[in-house]
């Protein structure tokens, strides 16, 4: 696997919380595809390129983020309908040697975040 950059963001980390700091962190990410991994689940790669580019789209202007589906205020999941289906993506963080979790999802030095887009059937 190839190595990832770190996440930048402009948040000053002893300005923020732990928790402002993860989520600016995965916004960054989401908005940007930049600093991690985007992963399509075999149902998302198999629907037509348009298809694909839409829900991508979709993924990085989502803004509906509710207590339900984010009850940690970490942005890191999301759910949405496009074209008469519905769709999740989650974000993950793992360590940088890609072998467990990160130890610290707020620290992009110690993190790499994959964001998986996937149908809702999938799940």
């Amino acid at each position: 696997m190839s190595q990832v950059a770190p996440i930048s963001v402009e948040a000053d980390p002893a300005s923020t919380t732990r928790t402002e700091r993860v989520r600016a962190l995965n916004d960054a990410f989401r908005q940007s595809f930049a600093g991690g991994h985007v992963l399509l689940s075999r149902g998302i790669a198999s629907l037509p390129e348009e298809q694909r580019r839409e829900a991508k789209a979709a993924v990085q202007a989502f803004e509906a983020f509710s207590v339900a589906e984010d009850p940690y205020n970490e942005h890191d999941f999301g759910a949405f309908d496009l074209a008469g289906q519905r769709y999740f993506w989650k974000i993950d963080t793992y360590d940088r040697a890609m072998t467990g979790h990160s130890p610290d999802p707020a620290d992009p030095a110690v993190t790499v975040r994959v964001l998986t887009i996937m149908l809702a059937e999938e799940y």
